[in-house]
């Protein structure tokens, strides 16, 4: 076993949509990979737009995502954060990796505020995130960009202030 976190390539289109899909049904989350987008051309609307996105992966195969999105005016967005349950939590800690990979990419290029949002069928996720500095908020304090392009299916809404 060899896990690496490694920025997006393209050699993994076909890959990443059905892994973030069968997450999404595991936690029975009713969405499909036609309506979301993004999933199907990462390098251009993540990499492409001055954000980013990783994979986890064991050897070559993806165990784990995580992606962010530059909304402008130091404000990021974390996206896609979804890991294989046989890597969740101890021994492996690959959302652990992933996140760190995202906060430090957010941190060297100077943003001051991340934001995510989750549904709240996902409470172990919400606990890792509370566990990792972010604080809920209400919907209504979302900056406007971010409100008028969340998820669908997002229900909780977390803010991050991140230190330079």
């Amino acid at each position: 076993m060899s896990i690496t976190i490694r920025q997006f390539d393209n050699t993994y289109d076909a890959t990443v949509g059905p892994f973030v899909v069968g997450i999404q049904h595991e936690f029975g989350v009713p969405i499909t990979l036609d309506q979301q987008p993004d999933l199907k051309n990462v390098t251009q609307r993540y990499i492409e737009t001055g954000g980013n996105f990783w994979m986890a992966l064991d050897d070559e195969r993806l165990i784990g995502t995580i992606a962010v999105l530059d909304f402008g005016d130091g404000i990021a967005v974390l996206r896609k954060m979804f890991v294989d349950p046989a890597y969740r939590g101890a021994p492996h800690r690959v959302g652990q990796q992933l996140l760190d990979t995202l906060l430090a990419w957010v941190r060297g290029r100077g943003f001051k505020h991340l934001y995510l949002g989750t549904v709240d069928l996902l409470v172990a996720a919400q606990r890792f995130y509370e566990k990792n500095g972010f604080a809920r908020i209400a919907e209504d304090a979302l900056p406007d960009p971010i409100a008028r392009h969340k998820m669908p299916d997002d229900n909780l809404y977390y803010q991050m202030e991140i230190a330079a």
